[in-house]
């Protein structure tokens, strides 16, 4: 399985991609949204995207925003990570089309716990 780690800050994405790994994720790595859909255009075949909210170029929202609107894309598990905890911008998130959101700072727990809630892993095969 493939995962698609898109956030503008290179540490992140290396502990969002160190939970991802031993879970049985093919970690791919973007810097912003139009990174992340460049490489869905160019044939990416991921089931998972985490996405920041607050990215240059293109932020989460406009990403998710974008990814909904395609017919091709209609398979890929969108989960927004994001320092932005107000329950009006998660209810945006998820009325765009994510699927979860998962507040920074973070435990690996909670990341497994939303993958696993979404079906994408078996935690019992990983433990």
């Amino acid at each position: 399985m493939k995962a698609l780690v898109i956030d503008d800050s290179r540490t992140m994405r290396r502990i969002i991609g160190g939970i991802l790994r031993p879970l049985g994720f093919d970690v791919v790595e973007a810097e912003n949204g139009q990174d992340a859909l460049d490489a869905l255009e160019a044939g990416l075949d991921a089931e998972l995207a985490c996405v920041d909210w607050n990215m240059p170029v293109m932020d989460g929202l406009g990403f998710i925003s974008a990814v909904r609107r395609e017919r091709r894309w209609r398979d890929l598990t969108l989960v927004m990570v994001t320092t932005e905890s107000e329950q009006s911008q998660i209810v945006r998130a998820l009325a765009a089309g994510a699927h979860e959101y998962v507040i920074k700072p973070f435990t690996p727990d909670a990341i497994r716990d939303k993958l696993q809630l979404l079906g994408l892993v078996d935690l019992q095969e990983t433990a």
